[in-house]
């Protein structure tokens, strides 16, 4: 294996690492102000802030934005295919709401799952740059064994209602995660810069958490001070760190192994982080192991026809 795909595949690998302990940080993020909106909108602010930054820097950050406008104008771009960071602002929130509560494996499975259920939907729409992606058996019997995997995951908690239905917010989080990939490509081949459509989707993920917050402060007032651990802070740079290492990674061994490694770090990650806090059930890794499978069969291709 030569050196270029070793590194992907690494990079692809702790990019999913990276975004199992952003579930942790912004979960205890929200825990400490009491209250997961605010808490998102922390971890999107610093990310929109370090983005301006990195873009800033760039040596044409203005084509970039012209590439953008003109294909707006056109008709090439919907405005509301430069939405998908509303969808990320979701999947954020569940982090805050749900993670420190479920645990950060049960909170990955469910994500996992809702990613490849989503996937079958955004592909046969044909919404993403890729064009339309026909259902295919393996995919089909991927998505339900993905949705086995969460009854699975939290079945020790059967007695529980509250938790089953915080179960459900991190699975629609997944599935918005789906679209909001498929429409950021959009973005990014449209303006030809990766920064630039990063930028845009957590320009709308903070607009779209500022309303959300300002309707949260009138129905339930301010959120607690503060917390003074300066690592709570870390989730948006994370953010950004996961996305750096998926763009350098597709170059170099494709987009099946990208979502595999990630997927797998991921999982990895978060069983890491919940054994050094509060533990892991028999449940919880039984399930993560079927989400393991269902993406293994999910991104299995049917062998090619002999002539």
């Amino acid at each position: 294996m030569d050196l270029k795909r070793l590194a992907g595949l690494l990079a692809a690998f702790t990019g999913g690492t990276a975004i199992a302990v952003q579930s942790r940080i912004n979960g205890e993020l929200a825990r400490g102000l009491g209250d997961g909106l605010f808490a998102a909108l922390v971890s999107f602010g610093v990310g929109l802030a370090l983005l301006c930054l990195v873009v800033a820097s760039a040596r044409n950050p203005r084509a970039a934005v012209g590439r953008w406008v003109r294909a707006l104008r056109s008709g090439e771009l919907r405005p509301w295919q430069c939405l998908g960071g509303v969808a990320g602002a979701w999947y954020v929130t569940t982090q805050g709401l749900t993670a420190s509560i479920l645990g950060v494996a049960v909170f990955t499975v469910a994500v996992v799952a809702g990613q490849v259920v989503s996937s079958l939907v955004v592909d046969r729409a044909g919404i993403g740059p890729g064009g339309p992606v026909p259902i295919t058996w393996p995919r089909a019997v991927g998505a339900a064994l993905a949705v086995l995997a969460v009854a699975v995951a939290v079945s020790d908690e059967f007695g529980e209602p509250r938790t089953l239905w915080l179960a459900v917010l991190p699975a629609l989080g997944g599935a918005a995660m789906g679209w909001q990939q498929a429409v950021n490509g959009l973005v990014r081949a449209a303006s030809g810069s990766v920064r630039f459509a990063t930028l845009v989707n957590f320009a709308v993920g903070t607009v779209a958490l500022l309303l959300a917050c300002a309707v949260d402060v009138v129905v339930r007032g301010w959120p607690a001070p503060p917390p003074t651990d300066w690592w709570l802070y870390t989730g948006g740079a994370i953010g950004i760190v996961a996305l750096t290492t998926a763009v350098f990674a597709v170059r170099h061994i494709g987009v099946l192994l990208l979502g595999l490694c990630a997927v797998c770090g991921q999982i990895t990650g978060s069983i890491a982080v919940d054994l050094l806090g509060r533990g892991v059930s028999t449940a919880t890794l039984a399930g993560a192991a079927v989400t393991l499978l269902a993406v293994v069969v999910a991104a299995a291709r049917r062998p090619a026809m002999r002539g």
